[in-house]
């Protein structure tokens, strides 16, 4: 008898700006293949390798479907099965403990966005937290210091219609592996270049998008800030500057203009590595293109001085009057457009303080380990802090503490769960109701549930609402559906959401925002002053230069190498990097050093190195590659550590260090050193 199949639709929960559009083949109730939905108006049916494996990620032979609980040492994955009931009143008589002897702030929730659905990352779990009264997380591992840094310029955290960027005639490419973390970029980058656009690619390493784009502009690492005041110089003293668009859209310029004259193409070239006249040509390309778009990446705002990084690009689409102009700008991230009503989602008025404590989820090794008022629980959801989080030996230390109660929600027996008392098991996104938006496209989409949970596998919303009850909270944030929630969250004075209900949403799946231009740059620019900020009064007062300026990542004799550790293209951070065919097509963690670095230290391609600084030390692969500057260490991807201990996160090497705003990550500012083993 022929097995029946079905179709369902479905959303790519993924942290990844592309949020496409799936549709899911299922057998008897199993998922069976993932591919594109062609009648997503983005995405269209296009969508990676990885996504394509969710039904190996889905029917893992390792997902966790039942509750466990530790009955060995920590760190040793010694697990006994219990039901939910034994898990809640654990968990339960743990908190009220630890509430009643210490106050509710030695709880800590620890998350990020290994699901990016609404209701699953920033709704019935803020709901309990917040009524909990547990200590605040800051959840600054990823965007925080773009974010500052581009609302200092431009008073918002958006950009251009993506869709519109066909119309681009010279597009810049500036920090961002396009290919391999925003592949739906790359087609409409296709149809530009087929238009005639010329691509320039500047990076610290030449990556696969380097390797497809026109022109790749190689520089130092952390010198983004000095290339983009040096082509300012180069803008105004060639008479390249929209001075009528800067008269209208801009405050500051006449500062502007005295400030970036130290910053000459030769004095660039000295901090950049880039030469004089590629500066000089970098510019005058810019400045003579119209429509010309900058792509920003994520990985500026990694290095310590990555939010100034931010502000000074962003000024160089108002230079040029680009802002308003089909196809031309700059696009960092466009979520503010969708910003859905979180008062009503997080609830924040339920909490017993409105002055928690706080705690900066890149110094989670620091605060694991401070004596004053210790953090005496963790919980974890949608993330894995034992790979992710910098200085891992001090998180790792931190979670070994067997005073420290953790409760760890996931899919697999993470590296975190090593180090867990409870273990609870996460459904999949198929297996959820909830609401996406990208960060990049201006589409709202609804998943539904296609598949039942997966053995006694709960959401992060069910988990929170039952956990809440088992708590004695009886508030009516609690009583809700997951229908009701994502009203809630719609429920909101933005323009962009007018007319979008779930009704409408389960109807047709995915719905554009009525985003206009009257709510776009440069018609609106909500600064203090009105305008685009080359001066910033908010700055002075915020403790900042009021100005883009330079300010180089400090230097060490003892680690002479800068260690970049961005995304590999297989996985994302460490989810989809247990997945065997993946693992297989990325091989293994390579360390990526210059002939020139290889040869001082009497390395070849292929021996086994050491990379050790003040934090710790990992043991990769060389290769040895000009791909890489002198003076560069570069990794990609985050492995789960290996059962015989000889691969571990190359986050035992990255500092605590904050970024100069938004208490962002330094992940890129490292500094290692290596040898042969």
């Amino acid at each position: 008898m022929e097995k029946k199949r079905t179709i369902a639709s479905a959303v790519c929960p993924l942290d990844c700006p592309d949020t496409c559009g799936l549709k899911v083949e299922i057998e008897e109730g199993k998922i069976v293949s993932v591919n594109g939905d062609p009648n997503h108006p983005v995405t269209k049916g296009v969508i990676c390798h990885k996504v394509r494996k969710f039904p190996e990620r889905v029917n893992h032979p390792d997902r966790v479907l039942y509750p466990l609980k530790r009955v060995g040492e920590k760190g040793d994955f010694s697990f006994r099965r219990i039901t939910w009931e034994e898990a809640y009143g654990e968990i339960t008589r743990r908190y009220n403990d630890l509430i009643s002897r210490y106050g509710p702030e030695s709880i800590l929730p620890y998350s990020f966005y290994g699901n990016m659905g609404l209701l699953n990352s920033d709704g019935m779990d803020r709901r309990f937290f917040h009524k909990l009264g547990s200590s605040h997380l800051e959840q600054t591992i990823c965007n925080s210091a773009a974010s500052v840094g581009f609302r200092y310029t431009m008073g918002r955290g958006v950009g251009i219609d993506p869709e519109d960027t066909v119309h681009s005639k010279l597009i810049l490419i500036w920090g961002c592996n396009v290919i391999s973390t925003n592949m739906h970029q790359m087609i409409y980058f296709n149809e530009a270049r087929k238009r005639g656009a010329k691509i320039v690619v500047i990076d610290v390493h030449n990556n696969k998008t380097a390797k497809w784009g026109d022109w790749f502009v190689q520089l130092n690492p952390g010198t983004d800030t000095a290339l983009a005041l040096g082509m300012m110089h180069v803008l105004i003293n060639e008479k390249l500057v929209d001075e009528a668009f800067v008269s209208k859209y801009a405050v500051g310029y006449e500062e502007l203009v005295a400030h970036v004259q130290e910053y000459t193409p030769e004095y660039v070239s000295r901090i950049t590595g880039v030469s004089a006249d590629d500066i000089m040509k970098l510019a005058k390309m810019y400045g003579e293109a119209t429509p010309s778009f900058i792509r920003i990446g994520n990985g500026l705002q990694h290095h310590e001085n990555g939010g100034m990084m931010i502000r000074a690009i962003t000024c160089l689409p108002a230079l040029t009057g680009q802002w308003g102009v089909k196809g031309g700008g700059a696009l960092k991230g466009n979520s503010a457009y969708a910003e859905l009503n979180y008062a009503k989602l997080a609830r924040a008025d339920l909490r017993p303080s409105q002055n928690p404590r706080s705690v900066n989820m890149n110094q989670i090794g620091d605060a694991l380990l401070q004596e004053e008022l210790p953090i005496r629980s963790l919980f974890v959801y949608n993330s894995n802090p034992a790979q992710v989080a910098p200085d891992q030996n001090k998180v790792r230390k931190g979670l070994m503490r067997e005073d420290l109660f953790t409760v760890v929600h996931d899919l697999f027996l993470t590296d975190t769960c090593k180090y867990a008392d409870i273990v609870l098991p996460a459904t999949s996104h198929f297996e959820n109701t909830d609401l996406y938006k990208s960060y990049w496209h201006l589409y709202l989409q609804l998943q539904q549930p296609i598949i039942e949970p997966m053995g006694e596998a709960k959401s992060n919303f069910t988990l929170f609402k039952e956990l809440a009850e088992w708590m004695g909270f009886t508030d009516d944030a609690f009583q809700v559906s997951e229908q009701d929630m994502i009203n809630e969250a719609l429920d909101s004075q933005n323009p962009s959401l007018a007319g979008i209900t779930y009704e409408r949403l389960a109807k047709e799946k995915h719905i554009k925002l009525n985003v206009t231009e009257q709510q776009m740059f440069p018609e609106y620019i909500p600064t203090p002053s009105g305008k685009i900020e080359f001066y910033s009064e908010r700055m002075i007062r915020d403790g900042y230069n009021p100005l883009p300026h330079y300010e180089g990542v400090k230097e060490n004799d003892h680690y002479p190498l800068t260690f970049v550790s961005g995304p590999n293209h297989q996985f994302l951070n460490s989810t989809m990097s247990n997945i065997k065919s993946l693992q297989k097509l990325e091989k293994e963690p390579i360390l990526s050093l210059h002939p020139e670095e290889a040869m001082k230290r009497g390395i070849q391609n292929g021996n086994r190195v050491r990379v050790f600084n003040e934090l710790g030390e990992v043991k990769l692969r060389i290769f040895v590659t000009e791909d890489v500057l002198p003076g560069v260490a570069l990794t990609q991807g985050l492995w789960w550590d290996d059962e015989e201990g000889e691969r571990i996160s190359v986050n035992m090497l990255t500092p605590q260090k904050l970024a100069d705003m938004g208490g962002g990550a330094s992940f890129f500012s490292a500094k290692v050193e290596c040898e042969l083993i």
